[in-house]
């Protein structure tokens, strides 16, 4: 992400006088270059506007700038709000309101009347905060010192989100099938899709997929064998199955690369017409570089994995699918026929191969792990309620495996859901959150919400404070400000 920019703006004005808005400029570039160290992104400070033609001109080039994914607005002084309307209202990217000082204590032996008209940032804050409001401008408010950790962190995280909203906006998905017969929840308006987080989604016939597959090499093959033996165990004499998973993967990614840059992956059991097994490995392994998927069709789930792949730096975070339940444990067995992401591994995933009893197809070959214990992890769905996406976020404890399943060849995690099994599960299908989700261990609820924010996605959180009485009736304010 370190590529990507995000622009500091100073808010002052010319009241001051060409000395103190000196200071103001030198103030800003310490501080924008201090926190650059600590970010995730590249913070670059900009300039200091002091008009409404300043400010245009300032919100201009972080819009025309495509490495730049958002800006830091950060009042040094008293910056009166109605020269920032005609550019405010320009703003195409993410908006961090930054209430933070240069100095972190008053001077109080030394303060008199001009230390105090030169670090206005209260009174700043208050007439920018207030515009912002007037404006119902998507924003995300960080306060804090500068150079204080608490506040940092806030900081890197939005930037993440930042980053990630820019990514969103060129997701495009591949698709070999379409949604499986009769089920309902991984339908969704693709269309609308594109029109609010600029996700393409594309179809593509299998007999399409079968030609790449047909092109690939021996060598190829060999190489990413190679790539195999050093990340997997390999606990199958079965070669030629996994050879066979190995061409898939290098047939999908080229595919995926020379088309366009898709970026999510979504087949169906049901529709491989041509391939001899069911890709397992190939898509296991493909999310563990950062690509999307959904099965069954599952568009949404496909680029909504994207994104928050981008966002998590490709660790812990994959497709997930909630099968089953310990209900004297109080757990959720989360897993999948075959594709879940060896980002979730506890340890070195195996690869083996078993009959698989869905889909027709020969044994396929698939990583098989128990997965990594987080305490604290999200599990996100994205719906189509006919009028609107609805974002599902829950928060979740990954835990250990309470036993060994040695029969259950597959990869998966086992979770606790906020704020307890019943009220969590409860909570989920009051909400109509599909069997499908993404899990993250290195997302917060926060980052999930100040994405959706941005969009102006209905977002439903489901956490430590959910009680199901509130959470009911939130849902049916939902419905009536969405409705």
């Amino acid at each position: 992400m370190k590529e990507k920019i995000v622009y500091w703006l100073t808010g002052s004005q010319t009241l001051y006088g060409a000395e103190v808005l000196e200071r103001v400029a030198l103030h800003s570039e310490e501080m924008a270059a201090y926190v650059n160290e600590r970010m995730p992104v590249t913070v670059k400070y900009l300039t200091t506007c002091k008009s409404s033609e300043e400010i245009v001109r300032a919100v201009e080039a972080v819009n025309a700038d495509e490495n730049c994914v958002g800006a830091i607005v950060w009042c040094h002084t008293f910056s009166p709000a109605k020269m920032w309307i005609k550019g405010l209202n320009l703003l195409r990217k993410p908006l961090c309101h930054f209430a933070t000082q240069y100095h972190d204590r008053i001077p109080y032996d030394t303060i008199d009347m001009n230390f105090m008209n030169e670090n206005q940032s209260a009174h700043g804050d208050r007439e920018l905060g207030y515009l912002l409001a007037r404006l119902r401008k998507a924003r995300r408010v960080i306060v804090g010192h500068y150079r204080d950790s608490d506040a940092l962190s806030e900081l890197a995280s939005w930037c993440k989100v930042a980053a990630g909203i820019a990514f969103s906006e060129s997701v495009k998905v591949c698709r070999f099938s379409d949604n499986m017969r009769d089920v309902a929840v991984t339908e969704g308006d693709k269309v609308e899709a594109h029109i609010r987080l600029g996700w393409q989604v594309d179809y593509y016939p299998i007999g399409d997929l079968v030609e790449e597959i047909a092109r690939v090499t021996e060598r190829e093959t060999d190489a990413l064998l190679g790539e195999y033996a050093e990340k997997y165990v390999m606990a199958t004499d079965r070669t030629d199955v996994v050879r066979q998973q190995a061409k898939y993967e290098i047939a999908i990614e080229r595919f995926c690369r020379e088309r366009g840059g898709y970026v999510g992956i979504v087949d169906h059991f049901g529709a491989l017409h041509g391939l001899d097994q069911l890709p397992g490995l190939a898509i296991q392994d493909l999310q563990g570089k950062g690509y999307g998927f959904g099965p069954e069709g599952d568009w949404k789930t496909a680029a909504l994995g994207a994104v928050m792949q981008y966002m998590a730096g490709q660790k812990g975070t994959g497709l997930m699918e909630d099968y089953t339940y310990d209900l004297k444990s109080e757990l959720v067995l989360g897993a999948h026929m075959l594709e879940v992401s060896p980002q979730f591994a506890a340890t070195k995933p195996e690869i083996q191969v078993h009959p698989l009893a869905i889909g027709g197809k020969s044994d396929p070959a698939r990583l098989v792990f128990e997965g990594i214990a987080a305490p604290e992890a999200v599990a996100v769905s994205l719906v189509d309620m006919g009028n609107r996406f609805r974002l599902i976020v829950q928060k979740i404890e990954c835990v250990k495996y309470p036993k060994k399943m040695p029969a259950l060849p597959v990869g998966g995690i086992m979770w606790k859901p906020k704020p307890d099994f019943k009220t969590g599960v409860a909570a989920w299908l009051y909400a109509g959150g599909a069997h499908h989700t993404v899990v993250s261990t290195e997302l917060s609820v926060s980052e999930i919400v100040d994405f959706a924010d941005f969009y102006g996605l209905e977002t439903v959180v489901i956490d430590e404070k959910t009680e199901i009485g509130i959470f009911r009736r939130q849902l049916s304010e939902h419905d009536l400000i969405y409705g």
